[in-house]
This record gives C-alpha cells, structure tokens and sequence, in this order.
C-alpha cells in the first residue's frame, strides 16, 4: 500500500486552517454579541448584525461541511 503523504499533509493543513478560521469566526460573533451587554444604554445595530453575520458563516460552513461528508446529497 503506497501513501501519498503530501497529499495527507495538504488535507491535515487545510482542516487545521479550517478549523482555526471557524473557531475564529464563532469568537468574533460571541464577543460582538456581548459587546452591548457590557454598556446596556448603547445598542448598536451594525455590531449585532456583524454577530449575526458571523454565526451566519459559521452555520454555512458546518452545512458544507456536512454536504462534503454524506454523498446522498452530491449524487456520489
């Protein structure tokens, strides 16, 4: 059995990287949310919907993530 081992060590990359980026994502999203809880008195659209717009990519990459995984939904 032969192994491809830069190709191992890409698929390991890019699913580190991956991983870091969504964590990233979801701790900017957590803390903007949290933003206008430490001020009450000062609400600020633009950082809730910045919130928003990160869980929004966060929940986009994990339903990739799940189409990727489970062939039924590619016809693989």
């Amino acid at each position: 059995m032969d192994l491809d081992w830069t190709a191992l060590g890409s698929v390991a990359l890019v699913g580190v990287g991956a991983t870091v980026a969504l964590v990233v994502v979801f701790t900017l999203g957590v803390t903007l949310l949290a933003g206008p809880a430490r001020d009450p008195e000062e609400h600020h659209t633009a950082t809730r919907t910045s919130a928003v717009l990160c869980f929004t990519a966060c929940v986009a990459a994990a339903l990739y993530g799940l189409y990727l995984v489970v062939p039924q939904f590619h016809g693989g």
